[in-house]
């Protein structure tokens, strides 16, 4: 589905980017150039993500019993590329196929007022935007 995404958004010359993080957590069991690199713009982690981190992460860990997730490090992962997403103004679309994470940006959307969409992955392109497939 991922491929898919990243097809349309290719056609219709949407600027994709991709966290240092993302990178880092991929390498876990991937390799690097496996990534489609040359395709998307990346960045770095920085000193204004790691201030909003902070705020996230002190309203989830607040909140972590309504959260019903699988035990997981909250602040290594989550926390941090939606602070990302949510200080880079160019960052509209947060697109992940993680249920666990999904569970993470409601209650902040709850709470705050975030200036991206999560996209899930396993949900069509055209079920996502309103797009019929002709």
């Amino acid at each position: 589905m991922l491929m898919a995404f990243l097809g349309i958004f290719l056609q219709n010359h949407i600027k994709m980017f991709i966290s240092t993080i993302s990178i880092a957590e991929y390498c876990v069991g991937g390799d690097i150039n496996e990534l489609p690199l040359k395709n998307l713009q990346i960045i770095p982690f920085n000193l204004d993500h790691s201030k909003r981190t902070g705020e996230f992460a002190k309203l989830v860990f607040q909140n972590k019993n309504k959260l019903q997730v699988r035990e997981r490090n909250l602040i290594p992962n989550d926390t941090k590329l939606f602070a990302t997403a949510d200080v880079e103004k160019s960052v509209a679309f947060y697109l992940s196929s993680d249920t666990e994470s999904r569970k993470i940006y409601r209650l902040l959307k709850e709470q705050l007022n975030l200036k991206f969409q999560f996209i899930d992955l396993s949900i069509p392109f055209g079920e996502t935007f309103g797009v019929l497939d002709l």
